[in-house]
């Protein structure tokens, strides 16, 4: 019943989204990077996959599902956490894959799974709270942005992938 009523909800969400939105072509002749740089609320984001080398593997066919933080997630990582995967090349490629999952899992999928294996190898996990969908502990706050070559869906927290 909570699942139905989060798919219901998430459906909801995305309706009134893509209904509210007008944009001068659609996001789905965009790739996920193009989407993302056009959305405006991922510079963060689409500067870190460009530091980390992952924007050209963004760009190719896939699908991709991408759980991706706005600029106000990334607002809330510590400075020091920050600092470090800039300095990290291969850990900040690891923290960006681990928002990234194999194939296009839509909300109506997301809600039926209780993990993901994103491609940095590790799982997410994914719950389903009253009318909430977590990523982890990011909150998806919007779903199934449309891309050429896979689905976006917005979180409010970046996902740190465990230690071990």
């Amino acid at each position: 019943m909570r699942r139905t009523l989060a798919l219901v909800a998430l459906t909801a969400v995305a309706v009134a989204v893509a209904a509210s939105a007008a944009p001068a072509r659609t996001t789905s002749d965009q790739n996920i990077v193009q989407t993302a740089v056009s959305a405006g609320q991922f510079k963060t984001l689409t500067k870190l996959l460009t530091r980390a080398g992952l924007v050209s593997a963004l760009e190719q066919p896939g699908p991709y599902t991408v759980f991706a933080p706005t600029d106000a997630a990334f607002k809330k990582v510590p400075k020091a956490t920050l600092a470090a995967l800039l300095r990290n090349r291969a850990k900040l490629k690891a923290v960006l894959l681990y928002h990234v999952v194999s194939g296009k899992v839509t909300a109506a999928d997301v809600v039926k799974l209780s993990s993901a294996k994103t491609l940095s190898g590790k799982n997410v996990r994914i719950r389903v709270s009253g009318m909430n969908v977590f990523v982890n502990s990011a909150k998806v706050t919007k779903t199934d942005v449309e891309a050429s070559n896979g689905i976006i869906h917005v979180i409010n927290r970046v996902l740190i992938p465990p230690a071990k």
